[in-house]
């Protein structure tokens, strides 16, 4: 009887553990590990596709506010705007390093030669033949410029002797206060070929500007001899020379 009673408290017990382990598999305890690991597989890729192009679209707007010169927020976008800033300031040192060179490849201010700044004089010479020299001096207080060649006129001439094309110079000829210059007159020609030949009293010389046969300010009249000056068609002159050498050449 007592064995008996044993086995069925025995059987009992059995039952009573296999009911509680059903139990188990079937309760929320399993349930709990599903939705635990669900809710982070579940967030994980749902988050890190979406921050990428934040991260991405906040990255390049950094960079556009700095080359706008603007500030971030964050840490990498203020490094950022210093490094922008310091940009700048290059830029800006450059632009001033340009102005002096833009003010030295500045074309000097142009200021003529004319009746008014200088004094003109014009005298034959022995050598060459038939020649007279034309002499001009710097009488102001700043440099003035000669260009091409005087315009000559004796009297009341209808026509401008024209310019020796060989005397050409590379460059104007600038004078200094007291400096001259010179330009040579061929008068007549020394075969005789020249024709309507007469005897002038009175000479102007006149002053070209920046561009040719321009008005390059008053003219000068210069004295000549009293017994006046002969010329004929061969009348040419040349363009103004630094030296009375050149002048004479041609």
């Amino acid at each position: 009887m007592r064995t008996s009673r044993l086995q069925l408290l025995a059987a009992a017990g059995v039952t009573v553990a296999s009911l509680a382990l059903t139990a188990c598999q079937d309760g929320t305890g399993t349930r709990d590990e599903g939705a635990s690991a669900s809710q982070p597989v579940a967030s994980a890729p749902s988050d890190a596709p979406s921050q990428a192009p934040e991260e991405s679209a906040s990255g390049s707007g950094g960079n556009g506010s700095t080359a706008n010169g603007s500030t971030g927020s964050g840490g990498d976008t203020a490094g950022s705007g210093e490094s922008g800033s310091g940009s700048g300031s290059k830029g800006s040192s450059a632009g001033k390093g340009s102005a002096p060179g833009g003010s030295d490849d500045a074309p000097a201010r142009f200021n003529p030669c004319n009746g008014s700044n200088t004094s003109v004089s014009a005298a034959p010479v022995s050598r060459p033949v038939n020649h007279m020299l034309i002499t001009v001096k710097n009488t102001g207080s700043k440099n003035c410029d000669l260009t091409y060649y005087p315009v000559l006129r004796f009297d009341e001439m209808q026509w401008v002797p024209q310019p020796v094309e060989e005397s050409k110079p590379q460059a104007v000829v600038t004078l200094a206060p007291g400096e001259s210059a010179y330009a040579g007159v061929l008068l007549s020609a020394a075969d005789g070929s020249g024709s309507g030949g007469v005897t002038g009293k009175k000479l102007t010389v006149g002053f070209q500007g920046r561009t040719p046969n321009s008005d390059g300010g008053p003219a000068a009249i210069p004295s000549l001899p009293a017994a006046g000056v002969y010329y004929d068609s061969s009348l040419t002159v040349t363009y103004w020379q630094s030296s009375t050498d050149d002048a004479l050449t041609y």
